[in-house]
C-alpha cells in the first residue's frame, strides 16, 4: 500500500492525469452494453409472457413495445446501470419498481390520448412480468459481480482519505463487504496537509500514481470547509467520490438523506423491538418452530434413542446461558459429548482453537462418535426449538451467552441483552465455528442494532445453505 508519508509531490496539473485514471474502462463499459442488453432483453420476455397470461384482453403490441422501452430508458435515467446499484438489492428493487410504475402511467397517458381501452389487469400483469424478469436476470448479474469480486477482481483502485489511526478499520470494513466495489490502493491523513488546496493536490497526486478511479473520503476527519473543496476538486476530476460516516453497524436501508438548510443530513430510521413487532416476531417464532418440531418428529425420536443407546448418559445437555436482559435459563441441545466434558475443559484448555473466551476445538476429544455427526449437521440444536416455545429464546437473534463471558464483555455488547438471543443468527451464518470472538460480537450487535422482521427472514434464509455446507461447524 502506498501511505500518505511516502506519496509524491503533486501539483494542481496532476488533476489531468487523474481524468484520464477516471474514465471507465472499454471491459467496464462493455459490462455496461451486457447488462443494459440483458435488461432490454429480460423486459421483452416479460411483456411477452405477459401476452400469453391476458389472452383476449391483453394490451396492443405497440403499448407494450412503448412501455418495455419506457421502462428501459426510466433504468438508464435512474442510475441503475452504476455498477454498485447493481449489487444492492433493495436500493435495486426500489428503483425497478419505480420504473415500472412510471412507464405503467405513461402508457396510461397515452392509451386515454389515444381513446383505447387497457384493461387493469392486463396491465397489472404486465408491469408484474417485467419486474419478476428484471429481477431474475438482475439476480443473475448480483451473483457474477459478486463472485468477481470476491475473487479480487473488477474492484475500483480508490484512495481513502482518513485519519491514520482509523485507517486500517475502515480498510478491514471495505475489505470485508463484498458488494463494494473499492479496492484501498493508498490512504492519507488529511491532517498531515497543510491546507484543502494542499490535501485535494495530494488526493490527487495518489489517483495518478495508483490509477486510482475512486476516493473514499470520511468527513467526520474534515471540517466543513475543507471537505467541500476536496469533494468539489474530486468530482471536477472525474473521480467517483463516497462519503464515509465513522458510524458503525447501521444498516443503509435505515438510512435516508435531506437537504439541511444548504447542507445535507442522514436521517436513521428507529427499529423498536416492543410493540406490534414484537408481538409479531413472537407469534412467527410459536407457529414456525411448533411446525417444525410436527415436521422433524420423527427424526426428535430417532435421534432420542441413538443418544441414548451409543453413550451413557441423558439425551439431552442442559447448560445455563444468559437471555434476554440478563435472565438465565437452560439452553437445551442433544448430548454431544461424553458426561464428564465439563470436567475434562480444564486439561484442554491450552489446545483452544477459539478466541477470546470461546472454547472451540476441532478433534476435541469429548465429542462422541454420534456426536460429530450431529454437531456437523447441527442436528444437535433441534431441542432448542423447545427453549423457543418457552419464550426463552427465538429463532433468530444474538449466540446464547454463557455467564462467565459477560466478565470479557465491553460495554456496548451488553446492547445485545435488549433481545432474546436465537437459534441462528449472524454468527451462525457468516462462519459458525471459524468466526473470531470480535466478529461474532460485531454481528451481535449489527443485528440487535438492525433488527425486523425481514432481517430475520433472510437470516433463516440464509442458516439453510450454511447449515447444507456445515460451514465451520464443529
Amino acid at each position: 500500500m502506498t501511505l500518505a508519508a511516502n506519496k509524491p509531490e503533486a501539483t494542481r496539473e496532476d488533476s489531468g492525469v487523474a481524468d484520464k485514471a477516471a474514465q471507465p474502462s472499454a471491459r467496464s463499459r462493455l459490462r455496461r452494453h451486457m447488462v443494459s442488453g440483458s435488461d432490454l432483453a429480460a423486459l421483452s420476455a416479460g411483456a411477452f409472457v405477459a401476452s400469453l397470461l391476458s389472452g383476449s384482453v391483453a394490451m396492443p403490441v405497440w403499448l407494450s413495445v412503448l412501455y418495455v422501452l419506457a421502462f428501459w430508458g426510466f433504468m438508464f435515467a435512474s442510475n441503475l446501470y452504476n455498477s454498485r446499484l447493481v449489487t444492492l438489492r433493495g436500493e435495486e428493487l426500489t428503483r425497478l419498481a419505480r420504473c415500472g410504475s412510471r412507464s405503467l402511467l405513461l402508457v396510461g397517458a397515452l392509451a386515454l390520448v389515444f381513446r383505447l381501452e387497457v384493461p387493469f389487469r392486463s396491465a397489472l400483469v404486465l408491469l408484474a412480468c417485467c419486474l419478476v424478469s428484471s429481477l431474475v436476470v438482475r439476480e443473475g448479474w448480483r451473483w457474477w459481480f459478486g463472485r468477481r469480486r470476491r475473487s479480487g477482481q473488477g474492484l475500483w483502485n480508490s484512495v481513502l482519505v482518513c485519519e491514520a489511526s482509523e485507517a486500517g478499520r475502515f480498510e478491514t470494513q471495505i475489505t470485508a463487504d463484498t458488494s463494494s466495489p473499492h479496492a484501498v490502493v493508498a490512504h492519507i491523513d488529511p491532517t498531515s496537509t497543510k491546507n484543502s488546496e494542499h490535501l485535494l493536490t495530494e488526493v490527487l497526486a495518489l489517483a495518478r500514481a495508483n490509477s486510482a478511479n475512486g476516493v473514499i473520503v470520511v468527513e467526520s476527519f474534515l471540517d466543513s470547509e475543507t471537505a467541500n473543496a476536496l469533494v468539489r476538486g474530486l468530482l471536477r476530476a472525474h473521480l467517483y467520490v463516497d462519503l464515509a460516516s465513522s458510524v458503525v453497524d447501521i444498516s443503509a436501508d435505515r438510512l435516508a438523506t435531506r437537504t439541511l438548510g444548504s447542507g445535507v443530513a442522514t436521517w436513521i430510521a428507529p427499529r423498536p423491538k416492543s410493540g406490534w413487532r414484537g408481538r409479531a416476531k413472537r407469534l412467527f417464532d410459536i407457529v414456525v418452530s411448533s411446525s417444525v418440531l410436527l415436521a422433524v418428529s420423527p427424526i426428535f425420536i430417532g435421534l432420542t434413542l441413538a443418544v441414548r443407546l451409543t453413550s451413557p448418559g441423558p439425551v439431552f445437555f442442559r447448560q445455563e446461558r444468559v437471555g434476554r436482559y440478563g435472565e438465565p435459563f437452560d439452553m437445551l441441545k442433544f448430548r454431544s459429548m461424553v458426561v464428564d466434558a465439563e470436567q475434562l475443559l480444564e486439561d484442554l484448555s491450552e489446545d483452544n482453537e477459539g478466541s477470546g473466551p470461546l472454547f472451540k476445538m476441532k478433534d476435541d476429544p469429548r465429542v462422541t462418535p454420534l456426536g460429530r455427526f450431529i454437531r456437523k449437521t447441527s442436528l444437535d440444536e433441534l431441542p432448542q426449538l423447545i427453549n423457543v416455545l418457552k419464550n426463552e429464546m427465538s429463532l433468530v437473534g444474538p449466540r446464547p451467552a454463557l455467564r462467565e463471558e459477560m466478565s470479557h464483555w465491553e460495554s456496548a455488547l451488553f446492547d445485545r441483552l435488549d433481545v432474546k438471543p436465537g437459534i441462528t443468527g449472524m454468527w451462525q451464518v457468516s462462519g459458525r465455528s471459524g468466526t473470531s470472538f470480535e466478529e461474532y460480537s460485531r454481528l451481535d450487535l449489527y443485528y440487535v442494532n438492525n433488527w425486523s422482521l425481514w432481517f430475520d427472514l433472510s437470516i433463516l434464509a440464509r442458516t439453510v445453505p450454511a447449515v447444507v455446507k456445515s460451514d465451520g461447524a464443529f
